[in-house]
């Protein structure tokens, strides 16, 4: 005769947040208040885990105070395709704008970076996944050309899904459009450096965000072209667990260093001093 046992399940109540704003890390699931995490630019002070931090938060960072200059802010993307999925993608656009504040994936300004005149570029996850379509590409163009015409340094900050679906060939066209700005800036002698953040992948890791003269990682983030579970059945391979991680690709020659978020403005400042002292002509990375 079959003997069962009854096994009593205790439920696992989740864990009750504090009173007041604040997130908890996915890592070490401490509980921060808003005023410490916005303090720390988003790093969890117990386990340094880097939240998600939006386009207009870096540029605060990154910019010195009143020296930043928006440009390229009357571009719209157009809707060549029709394109239309469960939604029409103007409609998934202007959900974009109304949730981001932003007009596009991609905020470029000029400013001044520890006192040294800059182009800075930085990309939002918020806004399409961060994805690159023809807006995305026309802004970095533009921003590469502001960097030529005032001779200064470009630094992006890379945080994107890839190309943007719903322009289709367009946003692939953009692709060759980056890289070409990039070539026309190392002729013209001027440093680019690229801040891949989490995740950066697709078609911005396959162009502008990887052929930079110095390319910098924050620690823990995702940088692959494809997800695991593509590659992995393309390949019939099983891949490591830490592949396309930061650290990984600084093991294997991918980044050139990977930098905590809170030492980030002074490290490039370092790297954008070392490049102009060092007599850079613009093909020394490339």
């Amino acid at each position: 005769m079959a003997k069962y046992v009854t096994v009593q399940v205790t439920k696992k109540e989740p864990p009750v947040e504090p009173a007041g704003e604040g997130e908890r890390c996915r890592r070490c699931q401490s509980f921060i208040p808003a005023a410490h995490l916005e303090a720390s630019l988003r790093v969890c002070p117990e386990c340094g885990y880097h939240f998600v931090m939006s386009a207009p938060a870096r540029i605060a960072q990154l910019g010195d105070r009143g020296t930043v200059h928006f440009v390229a802010q009357g571009l719209r993307a157009g809707d060549p395709l029709e394109f239309v999925d469960l939604r029409p993608y103007p409609e998934r656009l202007s959900q974009a704008q109304i949730e981001t504040g932003l007009t596009e994936g991609l905020a470029a300004v000029e400013c001044e970076m520890g006192g040294k005149p800059t182009a800075l570029g930085v990309m939002d996850f918020r806004f399409l996944g961060g994805s690159m379509g023809s807006v995305v590409g026309e802004t970095f163009r533009r921003l590469a050309e502001s960097a030529v015409s005032r001779k200064t340094p470009l630094v992006i900050v890379a945080a994107s899904g890839g190309a943007r679906m719903q322009e289709g060939l367009y946003s692939l066209m953009q692709m060759a459009k980056t890289v070409v700005s990039v070539q026309i800036l190392g002729e013209a002698g001027l440093p680019f450096i690229s801040v891949l953040t989490h995740p950066t992948t697709g078609g911005v890791l396959a162009s502008f965000a990887t052929i930079a003269d110095i390319i910098i990682a924050e620690p823990g983030a995702v940088m692959r072209f494809a997800g695991a579970r593509v590659i992995e059945q393309t390949t019939r391979e099983k891949l490591p667990p830490d592949f396309g991680s930061s650290e990984s690709q600084l093991a294997h020659g991918q980044v050139d260093m990977v930098v905590d978020r809170r030492q980030l403005k002074d490290t490039l400042v370092r790297c954008l001093g070392f490049l102009s002292d060092s007599g850079f002509d613009g093909h020394a990375g490339r």
